[in-house]
Parts: structure tokens; C-alpha cells; sequence
């Protein structure tokens, strides 16, 4: 890739990216705070201190100063594309800066096309990272969760398929994930 697209490409990613953010709103999971019943165990770190989350192509311009009351680093992360990036925390922060993954989760968006690949289909569907951590996929799956929730991830996705880098992303989450579950 020629140093002039990501140039050309960025502003774009990042409109989309605004447009997920505000689809999904202050909607969770659950219609009250779903961390109340886990202790919010979505949000703990792990052994090493360096779970996080990954972030989406250009994301990472969303963090690129210090947030008030939100103490994070960027840890380079080449899994889902070149260049890619995690954010990672100390477990709180203003709800307002959670990164796209935090708000889809314990949602991932499946990408199901059409056998000529012309439509693609968004499937929001549990996140299998989350069963871990999450009480929800063995308290009723999708079921427990709210309608409006699941809806706005959808739709959140539809808007991310508009734009290449972030379809290329979920594409890329979706064989991750995909080999994974032949483990």
C-alpha cells in the first residue's frame, strides 16, 4: 500500500466509525448495567495485564492523546490486518471512549454472503472469545439479551460493510475465529 491512501482512506474509516459508535448508543446487552452481574468481568485484565481490545482500521486516531479518566496504552497488533492496534486498560473508563469491539461485545458481527458474493448478510452472534467471561452465553445466549441491543449491532455492521478497510477487518476476524473453533 502506497503511503497516500491511508491518507485518502482514513477520513472515511472514521465517519463509519462514528456512525457504529452512535448506532449502538448507551445500549447494552442487558437494559440494565449486564456488568452488575458479572462484576464486569469483560473489563478485568487477564495475567499479563495486555488482553485489551482490537481496535478497527483507524481507530486508533480516536486515542492518539490522553482521555481523562481513562488510563490506556495502544499495543501493536498485527492479527486482523497490517499495522493493526489494541487498546488496552485498566478496566474502567468514561463510557463515552469505549472502543467498537468493547461496545459490540460479548457481539461479533458474522459476515454471510450470497454463493456469487454480491449481497453480504450481517449476523450479530455471540462472540465465542466471550464464554470466558461472559454469564450471558450460557444464561439464554442471544435470548437474554435485548432485542434493541442485538438490532443496533446489526446495524452497526451494515454500516461497517460499506467501507473496505472495515470489511476486510471483519473478514479477517471471521477466519481468525473460524480457525479457532477447529481447535
Amino acid at each position: 500500500m502506497s503511503f497516500f491512501m491511508p491518507l485518502f482512506s482514513r477520513p472515511a474509516a472514521l465517519k463509519t466509525l462514528r456512525n457504529a459508535y452512535e448506532l449502538i448508543g448507551e445500549l447494552t446487552p442487558l437494559k440494565t448495567n449486564c456488568g452488575k452481574l458479572c462484576g464486569g468481568a469483560c473489563c478485568q485484565s487477564d495475567e499479563s495485564g495486555e488482553n485489551g481490545m482490537l481496535l478497527f482500521p483507524y481507530e486508533e486516531w480516536f486515542y492518539r492523546k490522553p482521555i481523562d479518566g481513562f488510563a490506556f496504552h495502544l499495543a501493536d497488533d498485527d492479527s486482523l490486518y497490517k499495522g493493526g492496534k489494541r487498546l488496552v486498560c485498566e478496566g474502567t473508563c468514561p463510557r463515552a471512549y469505549r472502543p467498537l469491539a468493547c461496545r459490540l461485545f460479548p457481539l461479533r458481527i458474522r459476515l454471510q454472503s450470497d454463493p456469487q458474493g454480491v449481497h453480504t448478510e450481517v449476523i450479530p452472534e455471540i462472540d465465542p472469545r466471550a464464554w470466558c467471561c461472559c454469564p450471558l452465553p450460557e444464561q439464554g445466549g442471544l435470548r437474554a439479551m435485548s432485542g434493541d441491543f442485538i438490532e443496533a449491532v446489526k446495524q452497526a455492521g451494515q454500516q461497517l460493510i460499506k467501507n473496505d478497510d472495515m470489511l476486510e477487518a471483519l473478514y479477517n476476524e471471521q477466519r481468525l475465529l473460524d480457525e479457532m473453533r477447529k481447535l
